[in-house]
């Protein structure tokens, strides 16, 4: 006899379904409390905060508009010391490099053959003198003579020329003893400027022609001259300002030393270079510290005038994009606004801006590149913010 059993139904769609809901549930409800376990950490309510930056004000100051170039050092003046006649160098009378004043003695040539030539002009006017004198008698002599009548007028008119001729001659022997004192004179060269020796070209014992060899160069210091040359597009501006007053000029060697030279434009080039497009300017200086040496270059910086009530930020707020130059300025609420610019002269660290700001807003001066329009700031402490 065979047993009987029942047979298992499987379970029914509607069934599935309630245990798949089921198990879900259990899933968040198990999530849920493990995020408010100890263990977890809740999400955060905090805002935001802003991304950190530094600001800077925009102030509104007077600007110098100034020309910047690179200058070459020049000698006020240049003397080349030649001899103006020949013969042996007898003395040197400074050591190279010496600081000379003008009239101080430099060279001392052989005199002695000059001052022969001089004894034998002097000798030979006073030989010519004696017979003028002498021609001279006889003509008063004849001259009365001939009113009596006692000698004829040619005799007279003979003796007449011939101390005519004579008055002459004592002429040009005053100018050959004038001519043999210029000649001993030569014989003592002495400075012509205040300035400082050069190297010594020709020693003492040698023998120097006329206008020959240079002997030393002597370069006057105090006070020097800066050359430089800037673009022609300046030009107009500099003629218009210095009929206006002195341009001032600053010269800043490279000694070492932070504070520049004060001087003043002195000469504008009577022509624009045609291949650089330049035009050459030079500036004097009083030097009387000689930080400023011939042939040194140094930089320099034009002052054409004063800009009165510019408004300027720091040029680290200047930022360039696809539309141009721009700064990011903070609101009231420390969101920022890319706003476009217009950028003039550099002066000081500080940008003068033409258009797009103005006095007393803030601009981010550091951390741009984390900035988009609207963006909220953080200031660091410290900063204009």
């Amino acid at each position: 006899m065979e047993a009987v059993g029942t047979r298992a139904h499987p379970p029914s769609r509607k069934q599935s379904l309630s245990g798949l809901r089921g198990v879900l549930s259990s899933l968040i409800v198990a999530s849920l409390l493990h995020g408010c376990s100890p263990g977890g950490k809740p999400p955060s309510t905090q805002p935001p905060k802003g991304v950190p930056v530094t600001i800077g004000a925009a102030v509104q100051k007077s600007i110098p508009i100034q020309v910047r170039a690179i200058g070459t050092v020049e000698a006020y003046s240049t003397v080349s010391v030649k001899t103006m006649i020949g013969g042996q160098i007898m003395k040197v009378g400074f050591s190279e490099g010496q600081d000379v004043r003008k009239g101080d003695l430099l060279f001392e040539i052989d005199p002695a053959p000059y001052d022969a030539a001089l004894k034998m002009s002097e000798a030979a006017r006073a030989r010519d003198i004696a017979l003028k004198d002498n021609a001279e008698k006889e003509v008063r002599r004849y001259a009365s003579l001939v009113e009596k009548n006692l000698v004829p007028r040619q005799q007279y008119d003979q003796i007449a020329s011939s101390a005519a001729a004579l008055e002459a001659t004592v002429q040009a022997d005053t100018a050959a003893v004038e001519n043999a004192r210029v000649q001993l004179a030569y014989c003592f060269i002495h400075s012509p400027i205040d300035g400082r020796t050069g190297s010594l070209l020709v020693q003492q014992g040698n023998v120097v022609k006329a206008n020959d060899a240079i002997l030393v160069t002597i370069n006057q210091l105090i006070p020097i001259r800066v050359s430089f040359s800037i673009p022609e597009q300046y030009l107009a501006d500099v003629r218009k300002y210095k009929e206006a007053g002195t341009l001032k000029v600053e010269a800043m060697p490279q000694d070492g030393k932070a504070d520049p030279v004060p001087g003043a434009l002195s000469f504008i080039g009577n022509a624009v270079d045609p291949a650089t497009g330049t035009i050459q300017l030079k500036g004097t200086f009083p030097n009387t510290d000689r930080r400023l040496w011939p042939g040194q270059f140094a930089n320099v910086v034009l002052t054409l005038t004063v800009r009165s009530g510019a408004v300027v930020v720091p040029s680290e707020a200047i930022q360039t994009g696809q539309q141009g130059q721009y700064v990011f300025v903070v609101r009231p609420d420390l969101t920022v606004e890319a706003r476009p610019v217009v950028t003039g002269e550099v002066f000081e660290g500080g940008t003068v801006i033409g258009k797009g700001v103005l006095a007393g807003e803030k601009v981010v001066t550091d951390g741009q590149l984390r900035l988009v329009p609207d963006a909220k700031v953080d200031p660091k402490k410290g900063t204009g913010g």
